[in-house]
């Protein structure tokens, strides 16, 4: 399944505009799927970045108490941490465990957008670019273009501090306890 939807975004002109499409459809049952585990295997299974973006992307937009019309960004990002409610499809868990999935998917979503904008960590072929078809991502890589940051890309430390204070403030309010291990980690991994 996850080899056919990366070829599914590959094999269009616009590798953007068919990753939007693919995720419309997908989105529905991601949220019918019941345990975390599953979704997990399902996000950390997927072979195509941009895919995996654009779902994380509805996922939040979908859990945010105020969804943002900005385009996917290093600030859409920080705004879904500080405006995301608890996603909307999880089952009774503890408050806490659903916090730490939340963090797990926004910290998953940063990985991939930047997979998206800058390239794989690897140097991958074709791996820079892919918002474009994989004729014009050649024709990019052999003329050396760098990929085009968003004007949102460009975020302070103080942003991020600002938005990991609020968030930690939003999480202590409704947990009312000193926050667990994982849940500490995870932030600062995120930050």
């Amino acid at each position: 399944l996850q080899r056919m939807l990366s070829l599914a975004v590959e094999v269009d002109k616009s590798p953007n505009c068919s990753s939007c499409k693919i995720a419309d459809v997908i989105f529905p049952f991601i949220l019918n799927i019941p345990l975390r585990s599953q979704r997990e295997a399902f996000f950390n299974t997927m072979e195509s970045q941009l895919l995996r973006c654009k779902l994380l992307e509805l996922l939040f937009q979908h859990s945010c108490d105020v969804p943002s019309t900005m385009p996917l960004s290093l600030a859409k990002i920080l705004y879904f941490l500080s405006h995301s409610v608890l996603l909307p499809y999880q089952d009774e868990t503890a408050t806490w465990k659903r916090w730490d999935e939340m963090l797990q998917y926004l910290s998953l979503l940063l990985m991939s957008y930047q997979n998206v904008i800058l390239g794989s960590p690897l140097c991958v072929p074709l791996a820079e670019h892919l918002r474009s078809s994989v004729s014009d991502r050649m024709d990019l890589i052999i003329q050396k273009a760098k990929p085009k940051l968003r004007v949102s890309d460009n975020i302070s430390q103080l942003d991020i501090e600002l938005k990991i204070e609020d968030f930690t403030s939003r999480m202590q309010h409704a947990l009312g306890q000193p926050f667990p291990l994982q849940i500490t980690e995870k932030l600062h991994v995120f930050r």
